[in-house]
């Protein structure tokens, strides 16, 4: 039953602080809950307008109102279901090809879709600043679409990380080497940073490389690029080389 008190539990789940009081976070739809069995999160509760629709065997599927879905949902329009999990332990995946570290990033939008680049270029790992945007946030689980089940995003301090570093670190600068002429390593990490401030100088001074963007527009109105858009096109650069 979706009592008065789970609602109002299940409201707070939108702050941090209150995902790591109760140790939950929420994933919403049918198509992304349907694939958390499989991973190593757990489901502690399911909600659903329609429970014959959720594909989950082995759990207790609830069901609700539209209006009830809306009282505990953080989307505007929102779907079918909802699935409350227990935050998971962080640790990282060990030595990677690739990985990307993120200095700073804020926007929940960006950061889902850099964990779904990661995913669609099977990039495994994500190396992310403390200050970065909480994995959990409910933006940055629906921004992912699914690909925070996929991909290990690892919160620490990224300095010292990068000065036990032993492979190349390549970051983004608008002074950096042209991104389409630059050999890339088969081994690094690329450091993407804060959306307003960039990379910061102590992180910067830990590159080995530094490349850029060029711009093939002649207007220079734009100033720079998303860094989530510009994620997505250094990876699809990096992926298409051979």
């Amino acid at each position: 039953m979706l009592t008065a008190h789970k609602i109002k539990i299940l409201q707070s789940l939108d702050q941090k602080k209150f995902r790591q009081k109760y140790n939950l976070f929420l994933v919403e739809g049918n198509k992304t809950i349907a694939e958390i069995p499989s991973t190593k999160y757990k489901i502690t509760d399911l909600y659903s307008v329609n429970p014959s629709s959720l594909p989950i065997k082995n759990h207790v599927i609830t069901a609700i109102t539209p209006q009830e879905l809306k009282k505990i949902s953080f989307l505007k329009h929102p779907k079918d279901s909802v699935a409350v999990c227990e935050l998971r332990r962080e640790e990282t995946v060990g030595d990677v090809p690739i990985q990307l570290i993120l200095d700073g990033v804020q926007d929940p939008g960006n950061l889902g879709t850099i964990i779904r680049l990661a995913d669609w270029f099977g990039i495994p790992q994500i190396i992310c600043s403390l200050d970065t945007v909480d994995i959990f946030n409910p933006k940055v689980i629906q921004a992912s679409m699914g690909s925070f089940l996929r991909v290990n995003v690892f919160y620490q301090d990224i300095e010292s990380y990068l000065k036990e570093n032993t492979s190349p670190v390549l970051g983004t600068d608008m002074e950096g080497e042209n991104l389409y002429q630059f050999n890339f390593p088969e081994k690094f990490s690329l450091v993407l940073g804060n959306e307003g401030n960039g990379i910061r100088p102590e992180i910067e001074r830990l590159l080995t490389d530094r490349i850029t963007i060029p711009r093939f527009g002649e207007s220079r109105a734009t100033e720079s690029l998303n860094v989530s858009m510009a994620a997505g096109i250094i990876l699809g650069q990096i992926f298409g080389r051979n």
